[in-house]
């Protein structure tokens, strides 16, 4: 259904080195970096699936409040990783990896905010 995310930026170099650590932790890499944008696909592939980079229109660049975006891991262990390599990264700890609601083991993640301010979510589902 989705084609490609765009992430806005306010400083492409510092979202850069965030979302290379989250998304290396599961499996993504960056896959071209062209004047201020980002591409990222999975490893080993030809394909670029979320771009970060400044706004199109020169304005100040905001994050959505109630916008997040979610991207899925393979498991719990991936999901620990995405979320301690975006805080180490320059990330704020939006919800430490766990199961949501706690009582449940089927849906597992853990929730970020970039240094923009976006927010997003590692998770797996069992």
């Amino acid at each position: 259904m989705i084609g490609y995310v765009t992430i806005g930026a306010k400083d492409s170099e510092a979202s850069g080195k965030f979302y290379d650590a989250v998304f290396s932790a599961f499996g993504h890499e960056r896959k071209f970096a062209d004047g201020g944008w980002i591409g990222y696909g999975p490893k080993g592939k030809e394909e670029n699936s979320v771009f970060v980079c400044p706004p199109f229109d020169k304005q100040l660049t905001s994050f959505g409040n109630g916008m997040m975006i979610a991207f899925k891991a393979k498991d719990a262990d991936e999901v620990k990783a995405a979320h301690a390599a975006g805080l180490k990264n320059g990330g704020r700890d939006e919800g430490a990896p766990g199961y949501r609601p706690p009582e449940k083991q089927s849906w597992y993640g853990a929730y970020l905010r970039d240094p923009t301010g976006n927010k997003i979510c590692i998770y797996f589902t069992a």
